[in-house]
């Protein structure tokens, strides 16, 4: 019990150091049963100590498992978070509603950001980004409360498309250009009905289940393929330039059967403190489940 309590507190204070954003109203998705699946036991496990982290993190971290399946896990959309472990925390809007959001941003890192309606069939943005920011969390001016505290409106041309629960999520979207890392949340949404209101139930889940997937994509045109370069204030599936395929091989070590990974573990020797700290955060975790 002593060693686990060690390990649960080592865990704790590497999950503290890499976190930075994510938001926190309205509720967005959550990693749960669904998105281990896909994605990995120490991806969960990293998610699940600390959901503020970035995309990039969780992608060094999946390079060693054995059990993520990127095709499945689709990381760009909602970090890899699935409708499936959130279909109790769906809002239900009607169009042109304004919804208030709020962001902890824990750490100023310069990028660009935005918040959009995303169709998670085609990881695409529908129609215009609904707010856009050309500087947001600035080194140089810090956290601003407009980059904490905001407003959107939804737009009322959207007709039927997210009218079905996993149709569309809200997306907030932040690209930190300083340190070439990515951080997104997904709000879970139903529009419906012809006019203004359901200003009560806005800030309550529905009972039915909307559901929505971020993605990225150009602010000029509706649905503009995820891949497409980073430009400011557009969403965007990946920095530049950046694929797991171009980052420097990790080291790998083999781990026995009788050990919480049961396969081979890869150590990352490059990447930023953070990623390793990432990293370390996740096998942690693991080796918690499995001395407990």
């Amino acid at each position: 019990m002593k060693q686990t309590g060690t390990i649960l507190a080592l865990a704790g204070l590497a999950s503290m150091a890499h976190g930075h954003g994510f938001v926190t109203t309205p509720k967005a998705r959550m990693p749960g049963t669904a998105f281990q699946e896909a994605c990995g036991q120490q991806m969960y496990y990293n998610q699940k100590a600390d959901n503020y982290g970035n995309i990039q993190g969780e992608l060094q971290i999946a390079k060693g498992q054995s059990d993520y399946n990127a095709a499945k896990c689709n990381v760009w959309l909602c970090k890899g978070f699935k409708f499936e472990d959130n279909k109790d925390n769906v809002f239900q809007y009607t169009p042109g509603q304004t919804v208030s959001f709020d962001v902890d941003v824990r750490a100023p890192h310069t990028g660009v950001a935005n918040v959009s309606v995303v169709d998670t069939t085609s990881n695409t943005v529908i129609g215009q980004p609904l707010k856009s920011w050309t500087d947001y969390a600035s080194v140089a001016s810090g956290v601003k409360e407009s980059d904490k505290k905001f407003s959107v409106t939804l737009p009322t041309d959207l007709g039927s498309k997210c009218s079905k629960p996993g149709a569309c999520v809200l997306q907030w979207y932040w690209f930190a250009q300083s340190i070439d890392q990515t951080y997104e949340s997904c709000v879970d949404f139903t529009v419906g009905g012809s006019g203004a209101g359901f200003a009560s139930v806005a800030s309550q889940p529905a009972s039915s289940a909307a559901s929505v997937a971020g993605a990225t994509a150009s602010s000029t045109a509706t649905g503009i393929a995820v891949t497409s370069t980073p430009k400011t204030g557009n969403n965007v599936a990946a920095p530049s330039g950046f694929a797991t395929s171009a980052k420097p091989s990790a080291t790998s070590v083999s781990v026995s059967a009788s050990s919480p990974a049961g396969s081979t573990v890869a150590i990352p020797i490059h990447g930023t403190a953070e990623e390793k700290l990432n990293w370390v955060a996740s096998l942690l975790q693991t080796l918690i489940k499995y001395t407990a």
